[in-house]
């Protein structure tokens, strides 16, 4: 465990590395610095000495480097348009973020599994046939799509739920506010989670129903049933145990892209997490804050692989972990 944890570590380095490269060397075509800070009214020769200041006419890899070094001190720049750091500007925008994956997260876990298995045990049922009709509609539908007709229908029409903002939060320790705390919280965060998990939802039912039907068929199982044991412990012990071992390696990663597409459900629903500041970034040409939201979500990725890897050697101990780190 030590051992592949520190191999884990080393390719973290490595990964953050090529990350921290491609992001700082598409700051220069995102348009000039100088322009955002000092506006249009400056004069030639002072933007010229000003570049100097700023090192910005220093050679790409004498930038890159000085870039490292700060970013070793957790200094990723200071955007453009806050006039703050830019790690402080994320980490208060990462809370909604987060709570919004997580909760997208437990609707997926919590419907794909018993849909997935049921449709898996009975394909041939009405009910199976209309989820996996329904799979299909919702692999479909673009999630910005979904959140613009959950908007009508739930907030316009029926007026059941709010349509934007993250409503009543609650402080719980530095820059972290809660929507689960309060009643209005949970109200607002609801359809952004639904809509959220509308692209991945219909992913994981038919992953798991198509591993589980492989497993049902294995002789471990045919031996379980020709001993008597119970259906339902055949079903969700002994078969989704295995059933979800390539269901957590494709999750942990969709899990991971799922804090880019919160980009999409952000903007239509006003959240105010990470994807939202980054489109506003963009449209400000706040360079500083693009790169660092790359570094930041980078790291994300990263970290989530890993765990994902630890987490199916405890689910499957006969995996050895020094081979998925190759």
């Amino acid at each position: 465990m030590f051992a592949y944890l520190v191999k884990r570590v080393f390719q973290a380095i490595a990964v953050m590395l090529v990350i921290s490269l491609i992001g700082f060397a598409i700051q220069g075509n995102l348009g000039d610095p100088l322009r955002e800070l000092v506006g249009q009214s400056v004069s030639e020769e002072t933007r010229n000495e000003l570049r100097d200041q700023l090192g910005l006419n220093d050679p790409f890899l004498v930038q890159y480097w000085r870039f490292l070094g700060n970013a070793v001190h957790g200094d990723l720049g200071t955007s453009y348009f806050f006039k703050e750091p830019a790690v402080d500007v994320i980490l208060k925008k990462l809370p909604a973020t987060l709570e919004l994956v997580f909760g997208a997260t437990v609707i997926i876990v919590g419907l794909s599994v018993p849909l997935g298995v049921y449709t898996a045990i009975k394909p041939n049922s009405w009910l199976s046939r209309a989820i996996m009709a329904i799979s299909i509609v919702g692999i479909s539908i673009p999630v910005f799509l979904t959140a613009i007709l959950m908007i009508y229908l739930f907030s316009v029409e029926l007026g059941w739920a709010p349509s934007f903002g993250r409503g009543e939060t609650v402080h719980v320790f530095g820059y972290w506010d809660t929507n689960f705390l309060t009643l209005d919280g949970w109200a607002h965060i609801v359809m952004p989670s639904i809509a959220l998990s509308s692209i991945m939802l219909p992913m994981f039912i038919r992953l798991i129903r198509a591993e589980m039907m492989e497993v049902l068929q294995s002789e471990y199982v045919r031996f379980a049933k020709a001993k008597g044991i119970a259906p339902w412990r055949i079903y969700f012990i002994h078969a989704l145990k295995n059933t979800l071992l390539p269901v957590i390696t494709v999750g942990g990663v969709q899990i991971g892209t799922m804090v880019a597409y919160t980009i999409l459900t952000e903007t239509v629903f006003s959240w105010p997490g990470m994807g939202s500041m980054f489109l506003e970034a963009v449209n400000r040409t706040d360079t500083p804050l693009i790169v660092a939201y790359l570094i930041v979500v980078g790291f994300i990725f990263v970290v989530t692989n890993t765990i994902v890897d630890l987490i199916y050697g405890l689910v499957n101990p006969t995996v050895k972990l020094a081979r998925l780190g190759a």
